[in-house]
């Protein structure tokens, strides 16, 4: 331990396209360094799992000395190492483990395998202090859509609801290549529909009648990016004019709305006074703005961490891995797996 007395960890994160190393103090983040490959992957219109492991053989090295470099230590100063072991693309996922296990064993210091998800959750402790018990979290990126509530990031998250088809950062996605805009589609809707007026009444899945009554807690984003090709594609046929900006704020505005409006309900039904959101799609401007109304309405508190670290990164790995250093959990195996389809209950492989 270091002479603060607070852990200095190193977290590695390559569940999907972005190499991320990064370094915590107890509950202060030293260093967020990333590489990302989401360039070689944008010509194809998605990620390309092949494309991202070699990305992160090639890249982890030089992100791992960049990363010490920038928070001037060494990495025989590191008092333990945690690595994203799942969910995420397998290949992808192996690449961090077999690197954080090298580091384990030539280090001689502890190893902790989390989760992805969980570590979306933890990163805010390092943006605006403790996570109060418990939190409402809310998780929204290319893959996950889910609703969690969280007593303990370390040892209990229980989901509440989560995507049955199409995530809402898939969604984004699968609607940008309709309007013709770049992968990844997130950012480019976002901006896009800054110049647009929601105009356009599109569905919001799984909020009326028994679909909400079966379904109150969970999202579907499927209908809705059918949806929007569908009236794209009449009104291109009939060869009338489509904006692309009201087409953008249209379908923002309803997935941001049905994220929001089920978070809420999520904190009003269960007594929770916070709602953590993370993941990529936390980094959406609209999304960030109306759920800070109503939340406001609600009387709960937001929180919400800074767009760099809403997107997969290494300082939320290594945000997670302090905790559970600090609260004294048990460290991983060397038998460690990379298990892409860990479930968001099993916080720590």
């Amino acid at each position: 331990m270091s002479d603060s007395g607070q852990p200095l960890v190193l977290g590695i994160e390559t569940s999907c396209d972005e190499t991320g190393v990064g370094i915590v103090r107890g509950e202060t983040l030293l260093v967020d360094a990333i590489a990302s490959s989401v360039d070689e992957h944008a010509r194809f219109g998605g990620v390309v799992p092949e494309v991202a492991s070699r990305a992160h053989l090639e890249a982890m090295v030089p992100t791992l000395e960049r990363a010490c470099a920038e928070a001037g230590v060494r990495l025989a100063d590191l008092d333990a190492v945690a690595v994203t072991s799942g969910p995420g693309l397998a290949g992808a996922l192996m690449v961090g483990v077999a690197a954080a296990k090298a580091l384990s064993v030539g280090l001689g210091v502890p190893l902790y395998g989390v989760n992805h998800l969980a570590s979306h959750v933890a990163v805010d402790i390092v943006e605006h202090g403790p996570l109060p018990s418990p939190t409402m979290a809310l998780l929204v990126s290319g893959g996950h859509s889910s609703l969690l509530l969280v007593p303990d990031v370390t040892a209990d998250i229980q989901p509440l609801g989560a995507t049955i088809d199409d995530a809402a950062g898939e969604a984004f996605d699968k609607v940008a290549r309709v309007l013709g805009l770049p992968f990844p589609g997130g950012p480019h809707i976002d901006r896009v529909a800054r110049d647009g007026e929601v105009t356009i009444d599109f569905p919001r899945g799984l909020t009326t009648g028994r679909d909400l009554e079966r379904h109150r807690f969970d999202f579907s984003f499927s209908g809705l990016k059918t949806a929007v090709a569908r009236w794209v594609e009449l009104r291109q046929r009939a060869g009338e004019s489509v904006s692309v900006a009201d087409v953008a704020a249209s379908f923002q505005e309803a997935v941001v709305d049905v994220l929001t409006r089920k978070a809420v309900d999520a904190c009003r039904t269960h007594g929770v006074d916070h709602l953590q959101i993370g993941g990529g799609v936390a980094a959406n401007s609209r999304l960030r703005a109306m759920a800070q109304s109503r939340c406001e309405a609600a009387g709960v508190e937001l929180r919400v961490p800074r767009p760099g670290l809403c997107t997969d990164n290494g300082a939320m790995v290594a945000a997670l891995g302090a905790q559970m250093v600090m609260r004294g959990r048990t460290p991983s195996g060397l038998d460690l797996p990379a298990d892409s389809s860990m479930p968001v209950t099993e916080i720590q492989a």
